[in-house]
């Protein structure tokens, strides 16, 4: 990863990294086995802290901001989502960790609810229901959300968002 970011160019200044990658696979704890939990794991939480270890001097040097997309699951786990919610209630703890430990970044964390996404619609083919997007929160309204995050003057930052749906 690192080679890959250095033949990129990776800049000696970044303003910020929104850390959006996400994956889902429901099961009671009874069916999940080890690369159950690892896929999710390392998807949802292991990457953004590699990434974001990488990036640091980068955005040390800009004071700069990193937003973590979590989910409702990082603040409440239901049954059959466990490997999820654990990849993002550790999501969370990253980035509480990171905020404490360095000062002169913003760090913000996003809890979407239902939205209106391809990993939506995949939850519902797991949970066996019919999916209807307009149920759900736009993803738009979502990214509305996190650009306000961006564009509070560096006075403040705003730690936590939570979208829902209506």
């Amino acid at each position: 990863l690192e080679a890959a970011l250095a033949e990129a160019g990776l800049p000696g200044r970044l303003d910020g990294v929104i850390h959006s990658a996400g994956m889902v696979d429901l099961g009671a704890v009874a069916e999940q086995d080890a690369d159950h939990w690892i896929d999710q794991l390392m998807v949802n939480l292991v990457s953004a802290a590699e990434l974001t270890r990488i990036l640091l001097p980068s955005l040390r040097a800009a004071e700069g901001h990193v937003v973590f997309v979590n989910s409702t699951a990082g603040l409440r786990a239901n049954p059959k989502w466990s490997a999820y919610a654990a990849s993002k209630f550790g999501l969370r703890a990253l980035a509480d960790s990171l905020r404490a430990e360095e000062p002169s970044l913003r760090v913000t964390t996003v809890y979407p609810g239902r939205t209106a996404t391809e990993m939506q619609r995949k939850v519902h083919a797991q949970e066996g229901r019919a999916y209807q997007a307009e149920k759900f929160t736009d993803p738009a309204t979502v990214a509305r959300a996190l650009v306000a995050a961006l564009e509070t003057p560096a006075d403040a930052v705003v730690s936590d968002i939570t979208v829902r749906p209506r």
